[in-house]
């Protein structure tokens, strides 16, 4: 049917053409709306859109790429703007008292964070190369936390029977285990070569081995908590109903229901981890000297915080700054990814 004749303002006559389209987003002649105007999302597309909203943790989320550029970079920051994070500088040190030369502890522009006390190294490159070690450590222990704990949990959860009896104190165990006294003695005794790894780097696996083996029961927990509820879904009985073996129904069906609680644990477990290693630093189980490390920085300041207590600031202020803004972006995380969540 032809739509009725329009004056317009300069007083022709128009006429809607029989058959054009109508305009975006209006209902057409059958009252059904356009089809571009109605568009479905993906949970992943909502959690996105929830997670953009939030200011914190998308400020969370730029200061850890920050960070993590700077520890890719590190050599070439250094190289710019610092020098070498082991080489000594007697002349910016006061031979009297052994304290920096100059206020705020050094600071200058050849020395953006000052010198450390005694030996004059340059703080910012140890700040700069410490962040290497500290975001190292907690990666790869979340990474196998994760793997390992997604694993045993997820078997634990949909077998049952005795093997969840078993996999379950075995996880009460891990939860009890005194780990900062295993690790102190586990690094007190291990060899300054092992398996091709020499000083730091056995260190280095070690803390990755410890932190990651004694965090996994707490991801296994979770994820066990999640297949419970899962295992007894439509869809997985409809899978075992068409025939599907259960190793296909944990791949196919539940891990994918078990990614979002997996990816929110692993953002605030990276925190943990850092805090852990800085501990272990601070302890002297953790790298070996010279490698820099925020913990040690902060053991070392110890005994001239008095004199010099910027060089304790520092350190400091690096490990606060770098667990606030993972928490704050694993908040945001798990608030996006709430299927119950209001933002």
């Amino acid at each position: 049917m032809t739509a009725p004749l329009h004056e317009t303002s300069a007083g022709e006559s128009t006429a809607t053409v029989v058959g054009a389209p109508d305009a975006p987003g209006t209902p057409d002649n059958s009252g059904t709306p356009d089809a571009k105007a109605i568009q479905g999302r993906s949970p992943w597309q909502i959690a996105w859109t929830r997670l953009k909203r939030d200011k914190l943790a998308l400020a969370g989320a730029f200061v850890v790429v920050f960070l993590i550029l700077v520890a890719i970079f590190a050599p070439v920051i250094v190289g710019l703007l610092g020098h070498p994070p082991d080489e000594f500088h007697e002349d910016q040190i006061d031979p009297l008292f052994g304290t920096p030369i100059g206020s705020w502890g050094g600071i200058s522009s050849d020395f953006l964070l000052g010198v450390e006390p005694v030996n004059g190294r340059d703080v910012f490159s140890r700040i700069v190369y410490g962040a290497r070690i500290s975001l190292l450590v907690a990666f790869l222990a979340a990474v196998f936390a994760v793997v390992l704990g997604t694993v045993l949990g997820i078997i634990a959860g949909y077998f049952g029977g005795w093997i969840d009896a078993a996999l379950s104190r075995v996880m009460d165990v891990m939860l009890a285990f005194p780990q900062l006294l295993f690790t102190i003695a586990l690094v007190s005794v291990l060899p300054n070569k092992f398996m091709g790894l020499d000083g730091s780097g056995v260190r280095i696996a070690a803390l990755v081995l410890v932190i990651g083996f004694f965090g996994w029961p707490y991801v296994g927990r979770i994820v066990r908590g999640q297949t419970l509820s899962l295992r007894n879904r439509e869809y997985v009985e409809a899978a075992q109903s068409l025939g599907a073996g259960r190793f296909y129904i944990l791949r196919r069906e539940l891990l994918p229901n078990l990614i979002a609680p997996i990816m929110v644990y692993a953002t605030l477990m990276i925190p943990t981890n850092i805090l852990t290693e800085a501990a272990l630093s601070f302890l002297g189980a953790g790298v070996k000297p010279p490698t820099a490390s925020w913990g040690q920085m902060l053991s070392t300041a110890i005994t001239t915080y008095e004199a010099d207590p910027v060089f304790m600031v520092i350190p400091g202020l690096a490990i606060f700054i770098t667990v606030l803004a993972f928490n704050l972006f694993g908040d945001g995380v798990r608030d996006a990814l709430d299927p119950k969540g209001s933002r």
